[in-house]
């Protein structure tokens, strides 16, 4: 793993702030792509801060960049993670309050949010895939991880909580609970 400067930790959330629409989910795709373009953390290391930053209360964006920033520089360089993440929609707000009431009928801006909606749900696919690839295939696709019991203990804990989610409408934070209950369980038998 390298060294990162304050500087450069404050700069690079920025950035991935400013240029990322639809929410933290959306910015995912971003997130990873610096963290481990720069080999800040490795991917599994990485996988471990979205699970932690999903389960911690508060924005994903602010929580994983929060986590990241404090493995690379200490508190120090949480807290200027976490600026850099949050300051430029804090700044765009300020200016997008100050002429929304003006344009918000205007078709250019219609269309704009139009374009930009498809694109934050296909970034979030995306980072999905990546996550579900790195936490069901971490080392590549063999056929050898069928043999595990990892593969499927994962895919049950997914489908319960997918059936606890949208079927009996469960709140996410009793679906967390559960499956690290689950997970912590299956790790003592299966020795994951």
């Amino acid at each position: 793993m390298t060294e990162v400067s304050l500087l450069t930790l404050f700069f690079t959330f920025f950035k991935i702030g400013l240029f990322t629409f639809g929410g933290g989910y959306a910015m995912l795709p971003f997130i990873q792509q610096e963290v481990l373009h720069n080999s800040w953390i490795d991917e599994a290391t990485f996988v471990n801060f979205v699970g932690i930053s999903e389960s911690s209360p508060g924005p994903f964006a602010i929580n994983i960049a929060t986590f990241i920033g404090m493995e690379k520089a200490g508190w120090l360089g949480a807290a200027l993670s976490t600026l850099g993440v949050v300051l430029p929609s804090f700044l765009v707000i300020l200016i997008v309050a100050q002429f929304y009431l003006k344009f918000k009928n205007s078709p250019l801006v219609a269309g704009v949010m139009s374009g930009l909606k498809p694109a934050a749900v296909g970034l979030i696919a995306a980072a999905v895939i990546t996550m579900v690839q790195e936490v069901l295939f971490p080392a590549a696709f063999s056929w050898d991880v069928f043999l595990g019991a990892q593969i499927y203990v994962s895919l049950a804990i997914f489908a319960l909580g997918l059936w606890l989610l949208l079927k009996l409408k469960k709140h996410p934070i009793f679906i967390i609970c559960v499956s690290a209950v689950l997970g912590i369980a299956a790790g003592y038998i299966f020795g994951l």
